[in-house]
């Protein structure tokens, strides 16, 4: 069970993402720096208590209209190996000392937690509350088989990520999030499971849409 600890963080999450965030493909704001404010997101327990694990949904008004980015990130209290290219930050936490930042979509803790969430074997937590599962999270696994863990090659796109495993199945993180048209999102045609959440608009309305979506078989 990951322990949220009231207490600092230099740089803060927000400033590492600014600096960050227009350094990839998928970001469409100003090209002078995004202007960014906390919406929303989720944790994962890693099972061995190392590393945190956190999903944050920021929103950007930096641009013509306002953008809601997924962020995965992986807390560590030492560099990941070979994981240089996936370095967003190191900060200086007022209880746990020195962390590195990462994309997590490069960590393999989060990865498989990811995977275990889609199956259902893992319970998605508050982003801000010690052991208080978060209901708002939603999730669904059409699959006969496990979800691989192994997800490997990391491509991005300008709208989102796409992980690949080597038996072809791959996992998108939807970057860039769009509300569901009616309010309850549906899942892709062909897709073998999603992940679902809530953030917090710009103007004080909460949106739902699809934050993962898992397909086993290549998409036409």
């Amino acid at each position: 069970m990951a322990v949220i600890h009231r207490t600092t963080l230099e740089p803060t999450k927000l400033e590492l993402l600014t600096a960050w965030l227009p350094s990839r493909p998928w970001y469409h704001g100003d090209a002078e720096g995004p202007r960014l404010a906390r919406a929303g997101g989720f944790r994962l327990d890693d099972p061995q208590g190392e590393v945190g694990i956190e999903f944050m949904v920021v929103t950007d008004a930096s641009g013509p209209e306002p953008t809601a980015y997924l962020v995965p990130l992986t807390y560590r209290g030492a560099p990941l190996d070979r994981a240089e290219h996936a370095l967003i930050g190191t900060a200086e936490h007022g209880v746990l000392g020195r962390r590195w930042v990462y994309d997590g979509c490069h960590d393999p803790v989060l990865v498989a937690e990811l995977a275990a969430l889609i199956e259902g074997r893992a319970q998605a937590q508050a982003q801000s509350l010690t052991d208080t599962p978060d209901r708002e999270v939603t999730r669904a696994h059409a699959g006969e088989g496990p979800v691989p863990a192994d997800f490997t090659a990391v491509d991005d796109t300008e709208e989102d990520t796409e992980l690949s495993a080597p038996d072809g199945t791959t996992l998108r993180v939807l970057r860039t999030l769009r509300p569901a048209p009616d309010g309850a999102p549906l899942p892709e045609p062909g897709a073998a499971g999603h992940v679902a959440g809530v953030w917090e608009l710009p103007d004080g309305t909460r949106a739902q849409g699809l934050f993962f979506v898992l397909h086993t078989t290549p998409r036409a």
